[in-house]
């Protein structure tokens, strides 16, 4: 396969993040980047070109590949851009903020011939990869509920080192925080498990100050094999956040348990009694001195890798389009179930 070349929508944490991937693989080249008041350094630390606009990036003939990493709201218009110039493109969670996007940008995909890949790197988490062994053997039995903690200190973040204003988090047209957290839970179940969400019940509310939208979710989410979930994701804690619950996900079989941290260790229960099953390098996120080492980066090399597979014609690994649709879908449903105080029922939506 010859280097695929690639362009990068965004500057910022996400676009620096994949940067890096990009030029640590061997076949792959980045050639530019458009996009935030970073772009022209992120340009220089890259020794790669700084378009002026997205329309340009688009347009450039020595690109065979996008990367999107701009604030949501802008992922449909850069991604339909890049797909009728030609390009394939792997789009950062949320893949949109809307379901009438997400269907504009899988008919582009199929009608122009590209790949459309979504950004779910936990798929590529060693935790992840080896839960997801282990529920699909049986090990702990038909999975019946599942509790997942998604909470951060959103002040921590934002002086981690990586500059930025950050005000793409509070924009409303980014839609809510659920929106950049919960999509990665999302995946992660419905790729483990093989399950659908089915029915989704929700209180959202938003308590951070001068913020204008949703800060925090609590949500109850019933799957099409009978699994229960609850979720809990919020960006209005004080720091420190409580210990290890960053991303936690416990889930509950009848013969078994297992106990997630997608950033550090898998433990496993059964009659036998707890044990360490895998263990993940841990992932420094939350700073610039420590995000972008090998223990993070490590899943967004081999993104980039599964990204460049299916372009190469081979079954996906990574997330396909309608990953990306489902985790939009239950997002949404989660605001509009606490706007409208009722269960919203995803099937045939």
């Amino acid at each position: 396969m010859e280097k695929i070349r690639f362009g990068i929508f965004g500057s910022g944490y996400m676009g620096q993040t994949h940067a890096e991937a990009i030029r640590k693989l061997e076949n792959t080249v980045l050639i530019a980047v458009a996009g935030g008041s970073r772009a022209p350094g992120l340009a220089d630390r890259y020794s790669i070109i700084c378009e002026p606009s997205a329309e340009a990036l688009a347009k450039r003939s020595d690109i065979d590949a996008v990367v999107v990493t701009t604030p949501h709201y802008r992922h449909a218009h850069e991604a339909l851009l890049s797909m009728e110039s030609g390009k394939h493109a792997l789009v950062e969670k949320p893949i949109t903020t809307s379901l009438e996007d997400c269907d504009r940008l899988i008919e582009a995909a199929e009608r122009n011939g590209v790949v459309l890949s979504v950004g779910y790197q936990q798929r590529f988490r060693a935790n992840n990869v080896r839960a997801r062994e282990l529920i699909r053997s049986g090990a702990i039995g038909e999975i019946q509920a599942v509790q997942i903690s998604m909470p951060i200190a959103l002040a921590d973040v934002q002086a981690g080192g990586f500059g930025g204003t950050w005000d793409w988090w509070t924009n409303p047209d980014s839609v809510g925080h659920i929106l950049n957290s919960a999509p990665h839970a999302i995946d992660l179940l419905r790729w483990i498990t093989g399950a659908e969400v089915a029915t989704v019940s929700s209180f959202s509310r938003t308590f951070r100050p001068r913020q204008p939208v949703e800060d925090t979710t609590m949500a109850l989410m019933e799957f099409s094999n009978g699994m229960l979930c609850s979720l809990f994701s919020s960006c209005a804690l004080p720091a420190p956040i409580f210990p290890h619950e960053d991303f936690r996900i416990r889930i509950m079989g009848s013969r078994g348990l297992l106990d997630l941290d997608p950033y550090r260790e898998l433990r496993m229960a059964d009659a036998g009694g707890w044990r360490l099953v895998s263990t993940q390098a841990e992932v420094g996120y939350d700073d610039a001195s420590t995000a972008f080492g090998d223990a993070r980066m490590q899943a967004y090399r081999d993104q980039i890798t599964a990204f460049l597979d299916v372009i190469d014609g081979k079954p996906p690994a990574g997330g396909a389009p309608a990953d990306g649709r489902a985790g939009v879908e239950a997002c949404l449903a989660m605001l509009e179930s606490s706007r409208e105080q009722r269960w919203i029922h995803l099937r045939n939506r």
